[in-house]
């Protein structure tokens, strides 16, 4: 059996309770001074007065810089930043200005009856905040998004909000992403140090903290920026909003937390929640225009056709008789209809193998607009022939995946312009028809590659 107490002492906090008790004791020590300073004023030795004094102060000053910033940190702070996160709405601030003159002319006037009225409109004040913290109190929130999405094509995002009071509904509740600074800022961190004392001779050393200053990266783009209003929900009820969203952009987006916040009872004060809940969607390229694609497919159908035209059970053609051909290929009722032998040629299924190549340019090769085209019509073709009887597989530079779309796609919502030293000599010698996507010059490419390929320029 365990014993409890090697548990409890496990979980004590020894650097807090160290630097808790000495801060006593130099709060201690800074008491007796003080007191020994006002006995030395008393009896008129103004030198030990002085010293005492200081020695106090000098004492109080250092256990104020090394304990109580420490100690401060450890608080709950998350608890009182949530329970004071008001913001007053324009509603609010027309009342305070209201408050404030009926305030003045009570004043002006010493009327006791404009008094009642300024102290009954602060006290609705009062009421709206403790009424409106207690509307979103125990209220969960959860966000059901699809693991991936293609860019410009709406996706549907279900966003419940449940209620497990018994009997107490909520009223007039929004939920939308938190309130982010956009681009690049700044934030102070705290760093783990040691402080010495002092630096040269090291007399005592203790574990402290130091504040700097970091620089942060812009976040990712965010999954829900319009906010979902639930107007009610009642007491023990989950109420689901389905929320359509189009993402402009392929890429990663991701979310940390959602804020959930009230008007009610008065509109005077916005009361707000943070909702840790973490959520990522990887947005897939775009499609690229119907019209588009079939401009290209039926030439890349077309050559792919010629390249895996042979002896198999899918038709490919009906043709002229050749002296070479087997006379059991004959098709005897397209030569009664025509009049002439008719042979019927087959694809090999053996080797219906395609293999689409993105050839990665460097930075600055192709414009951005001819690169996102370039990146929308791999992830078209990918989607077109995955649904086709194709053995279908995946090539580039920075790509590891194996022969599944997802990680095509995914590898194609992310990939950027960048310099690689992997090029299209270095592909495995196969017999699958290649379908290229690059930037290179048309007499740049391998002529093993060319043979039995179909190239589309950047």
């Amino acid at each position: 059996m365990a014993n409890p107490f090697k548990s409890i002492a496990a979980n004590i906090d020894r650097e807090a309770w160290l630097r808790f008790f000495l801060a006593l004791a130099g709060l201690a020590l800074a008491f007796a001074t003080a007191v020994f300073s006002a006995a030395a004023s008393e009896a008129g030795n103004v030198m030990a007065t002085v010293i005492f004094a200081s020695s106090a102060l000098l004492l109080s000053g250092v256990v104020g810089v090394l304990s109580v910033p420490y100690l401060f940190r450890r608080v709950v702070a998350a608890r009182v930043r949530v329970a004071l996160d008001y913001e007053v709405t324009k509603e609010g601030t027309a009342y305070l200005i209201v408050i404030l003159v009926i305030g003045v002319a009570a004043l002006n006037t010493a009327n006791n009856l404009l008094f009642i009225v300024v102290a009954a409109m602060l006290s609705a004040i009062v009421f709206s905040g403790f009424a409106s913290a207690h509307n979103l109190r125990r209220l969960e929130l959860d966000v059901a998004i699809p693991h991936n999405a293609f860019a410009e094509r709406p996706i549907r995002v279900r966003v419940s909000l449940e209620n497990p009071r018994a009997w107490i509904p909520c009223f007039s509740v929004t939920v939308q992403p938190p309130a982010d600074g956009k681009g690049k800022k700044r934030r102070w961190e705290w760093h783990k140090t040691r402080f010495t004392f002092p630096k040269r001779q090291q007399w005592f050393e203790l574990p402290d903290y130091t504040l700097r200053r970091k620089l942060l990266q812009p976040p990712p783009p965010k999954i829900l920026t319009t906010p979902v209003y639930f107007a009610f929900v009642p007491a023990g009820y989950t109420i689901t909003a389905p929320v359509e969203l189009v993402f402009p952009r392929r890429g990663q987006y991701s979310q940390e937390g959602f804020r959930v916040s009230t008007r009610f009872p008065f509109s005077f004060l916005i009361k707000s929640r943070r909702v840790e809940l973490e959520r990522e969607l990887v947005v897939y390229p775009a499609m690229v225009a119907p019209d588009a694609l079939l401009e290209i497919l039926p030439l890349i159908t077309g050559e792919y056709l010629s390249f895996v035209r042979g002896r198999g059970s899918e038709l490919y053609r009906i043709r002229e008789y050749a002296p070479d051909d087997m006379a059991r290929h004959v098709d005897w009722k397209a030569t009664a209809k025509t009049g002439s032998l008719k042979v019927r040629e087959y694809t090999r299924e053996d080797e219906r193998r395609l293999r689409i190549v993105f050839d990665n340019p460097e930075p600055g090769r192709v414009s951005p607009e001819a690169y996102e085209r370039a990146v929308s019509l791999a992830a078209s073709l990918a989607c077109h022939f995955a649904q086709e009887n194709v053995d279908l597989s995946f090539a580039g530079s920075n790509y590891t995946g194996g022969q599944r779309l997802d990680d095509f796609l995914s590898h194609l919502a992310l990939i950027q312009p960048l310099p690689s030293e992997w090029v299209l000599e270095s592909m495995p010698v196969s017999t699958d028809f290649n379908v290229i996507l690059t930037s290179r010059t048309p007499g740049s490419i391998p002529n093993p590659i060319w043979e039995c390929s179909y190239v589309v320029y950047m």
